[in-house]
């Protein structure tokens, strides 16, 4: 089956991909290419769960990526998957350091179904076996713990993975199961790692575990990758599920060691004019360092960056110490807290659209008048009901104002009406008369 792509690059071959349940696939990018599977005789088999070799197509097998096949082993045979195949094989086995292809043993044929009967009921006791094989070694008085049980494809022969802190003479033991289980025996040890491996497991990270899908060789991790990254040195957190330091803590340890040399030294103190400062704690990606005026707890902590710590060591150096650890800028603009939670409100595109509405009431598209007519409502049902009085009539010459006045008079008119009682009497505009005698603005005047 071949994918095909419509941006003129060619094709994607689905046959690149292996099994996805294995930690030992290898992405074959040659798959591709015309003519790779007879580049080479080699063929890389996969058996159950972490052992895979190299066989001899000596036979000239027409093999792909899935096949199930029957290879030799000591004694009889063995049942495997293909994964690998063409000119990629002898490149993962230089990779394995597999020199000598004097030792490499052939492929027979394809499996039949005679062949798989017989590998199923084999894998068919592995679980009774390991159970077994536990006790037994209980009762020898053995510090081990056997892990897992793997037959071979013809059922003559039993691998035992077991594991030890120490040194185990298992010689007796392998007497007990050969006469137990009437097969060859062969023991393999394997560490902690590997056993977390072959079980699986999801981490604290909710994804499956590395050492479960993509991890082959495990380097060794120490606490000290843990101090670079300013990780609390708690074994309950530390540790995985094979009780050991997780192999995760080696990923970001390289970046932390780079982003450190931006940082002085946690044991410089830095001296101004208020005090001295010690070191209090780090945040290394970020080049902040948090000082403190006391050396046992958190008191008066000033957070500077770690170009304003070496300027401050400078002048130090010099004898001089300056006023303050912050500088100007950063006394002058306090900072203001930033509200994680507002970018993921569900209303935090609503004050754009309110901003516009607002916008187009001021411009005269009608909002703004429809709020005013609200308020007149709501007012006038609040009034009580006894309040209501005759409004007085206006005088003729209030009624009758020049035209620039008009917009004025509507948005009075708009407004709700106020008890009789409270208002003001309106000024009377007419010129007063001249004369030794004040004229009163309420009565008329007589001639």
């Amino acid at each position: 089956m071949e994918f095909k792509l419509h941006n003129g690059s060619g094709g994607l071959c689905c046959k690149s991909c292996g099994r996805q349940d294995k930690q030992l696939n290898t992405y074959d990018w040659l798959a591709d290419i015309p003519g790779n599977a007879e580049e080479s005789e080699m063929v890389e088999i996969q058996f159950k769960n972490t052992r895979k070799g190299y066989f001899r197509n000596s036979n000239k097998i027409p093999l792909e990526k899935g096949d199930i096949v029957a290879v030799e082993a000591t004694p009889g045979h063995d049942i495997g998957v293909v994964t690998l195949t063409g000119r990629l094989v002898p490149l993962q086995m230089r990779k394995a350091n597999i020199k000598s292809e004097a030792d490499i043993k052939r492929i027979y044929r394809k499996a039949k179904q005679v062949d798989m009967d017989k590998y199923n009921e084999a894998k068919a006791r592995e679980h009774s076996t390991m159970i077994r094989a536990r006790q037994i070694a209980l009762d020898l008085n053995l510090n081990m713990k056997i892990g897992d049980v793997e037959y071979q494809g013809d059922g003559n022969k039993a691998i035992f993975y077991y594991i030890a802190d120490e040194r185990v003479d298992f010689r007796q033991l392998i007497k007990v199961l050969a006469d137990a289980f009437h097969v060859r025996i062969e023991m393999k040890q394997i560490g902690a790692r590997q056993e977390a491996g072959r079980i699986g497991g999801i981490g604290p990270c909710g994804r499956e575990l590395c050492c479960a899908t993509w991890m082959t060789s495990f380097v060794s991790v120490s606490t000290s990758a843990a101090r670079f990254q300013d990780i609390s040195l708690n074994p309950q957190k530390l540790a995985g599920q094979c009780a050991k330091l997780k192999c995760c803590l080696n990923y970001e340890v390289d970046c932390y060691v780079e982003a450190q040399k931006r940082l002085p030294s946690k044991e410089i103190e830095l001296e101004t004019k208020d005090g001295v400062f010690y070191f209090f704690k780090a945040d290394i990606l970020n080049n902040q360092i948090t000082y403190s005026t006391d050396k046992n707890i958190p008191a008066n902590l000033v957070t500077i960056s770690g170009r304003r710590a070496f300027e401050v060591i400078g002048l130090n150096k010099r004898g001089i110490k300056p006023d303050y650890l912050l500088e100007e800028t950063h006394r002058s603009e306090p900072k203001k807290p930033v509200d994680l939670l507002e970018q993921e409100s569900l209303t935090r595109f609503d004050r754009n659209r309110k901003n516009k509405n607002s916008g187009d009431g001021n411009n005269g598209n009608g909002n703004n008048n429809g709020n005013r007519n609200k308020k007149k409502k709501k007012s006038s049902n609040n009034r009580p009901q006894g309040s209501e009085q005759p409004a007085t009539p206006q005088p003729q010459e209030q009624q009758s104002k020049p035209q620039g006045n008009e917009k004025r008079a509507q948005g009075d008119e708009r407004r709700p009406q106020r008890n009789n009682n409270n208002r003001k009497r309106p000024h009377n505009n007419k010129p007063k008369p001249q004369g030794d005698k004040p004229v009163r603005d309420d009565k008329p005047v007589q001639e």
